[in-house]
């Protein structure tokens, strides 16, 4: 409580130029402000989409910021009119927001958030806070923040509608996955794919051997890293797909995803998107054959209301994340996790 109302100074990874590494630094984390809440961050992860914005082919990145999107911690305080949240609650932030009030938020036909939808500019990708503003500064300079949440701080302010409080006994260095890894794999295969476990024709689900060789994910205590099998096949007869999970961003595999899937009522859903993009070219008539193709953001989830239920599923022993996590490296080392996440090392 003695930090209520002050500005916290911090250890943070900010990233200054496309294609450096990144730099630990000092930095200074203001008070969190109307609706608003700063938080502890506990553990958090390493993940493909947090390169992006430093990719030296990137073509609109704000610069400098601090990334990281993957995380879970505890409140330190909240800001006037917050009621949800109060210090020591543990938490886990979400760059997916859900307002509860918006048309897409009342719809059960998307988990998607005006909040988002309708931005513009910074405010689209979360990259200021809703006033415009940032809520970090270093050597004098205002820094972004990333999808709202920048868990590559030892503290960081997010907005109440990007914050989902789960259980007190919940192991922050494994439900930091439920930020984005795991909830937007499993989300895609069970809410936008609605993969039917238990067709008869199911005869495994494997992860591909890039997948194995070349983990997509990682994550910290601050940092682990680790695998998330995004890329799914689910084989259902010989040799013809009926689901197909693709998380890698090269077109070239997309479309050789949607190349796989069976006529008639073979389905495609991608999660990843390619650095500069340009477009994936399909023909309306491998559409009218009964192939889809859609996209799954954060695994269909409603955030803030799935992510409590996932952590319980965890405690549950419902699924293993456990089994994800193959390293464990301090914060200082969070560019050697980068590295070990490039090179696919288990």
């Amino acid at each position: 409580m003695g930090t209520k109302g002050k500005v916290i100074k911090c250890k943070a990874a900010v990233a200054w130029e496309a294609g450096k590494p990144l730099c630990i630094e000092e930095v200074e984390v203001a008070p969190p402000k109307a609706h608003e809440v700063r938080v502890q961050i506990i553990a958090t992860a390493v993940c493909h989409s947090d390169h992006h914005p430093i990719d030296p082919k990137a073509e609109e990145t704000f610069l400098p910021v601090i990334l990281g999107h993957e995380g879970a911690g505890i409140v330190e305080s909240v800001g006037p009119g917050v009621t949800g949240f109060k210090p020591g609650d543990k938490v886990i932030p979400l760059y997916t927001p859900q307002c509860k009030k918006c048309k897409l938020c009342l719809s059960p036909l998307t988990n998607l958030c005006e909040k988002i939808t309708l931005a513009k500019g910074p405010a689209f990708r979360q990259e200021l806070m809703e006033d415009n503003t940032s809520r970090f500064t270093c050597k004098g300079k205002p820094i972004y923040h990333f999808f709202g949440i920048s868990t590559f701080s030892q503290y960081t302010v997010v907005s109440d509608k990007n914050l989902a409080k789960i259980d007190d006994d919940a192991n922050l260095e494994r439900v930091c996955l439920l930020g984005c890894g795991f909830s937007t794999g499993y989300g895609a295969a069970l809410n936008t794919a609605k993969v039917k476990w238990s067709v008869t024709r199911l005869c495994q689900i494997e992860v591909t051997r890039r997948q194995r060789d070349k983990p997509e994910r990682g994550i910290f205590k601050p940092w682990l890293c680790g695998l998330l099998p995004l890329i799914v096949h689910i084989r259902a007869g010989i040799r013809v797909l009926l689901f197909y999970l693709l998380s890698v961003f090269s077109l070239t595999f997309q479309r050789a995803a949607l190349d796989c899937v069976r006529v008639g009522w073979g389905s495609c859903t991608l999660i990843g998107v390619a650095m500069g993009d340009k477009g994936l070219t399909i023909s309306p008539l491998e559409l009218i054959m009964g192939r889809t193709i859609n996209g799954s953001s954060f695994g269909g989830w409603k955030s803030v209301d799935s992510v409590p239920k996932l952590v319980a599923d965890y405690k549950n022993k419902k699924f293993d994340l456990d089994a994800l996590v193959t390293h464990t490296l301090p914060f200082d080392k969070i560019n050697e996790a980068f590295d070990l996440l490039h090179q696919g090392k288990r």
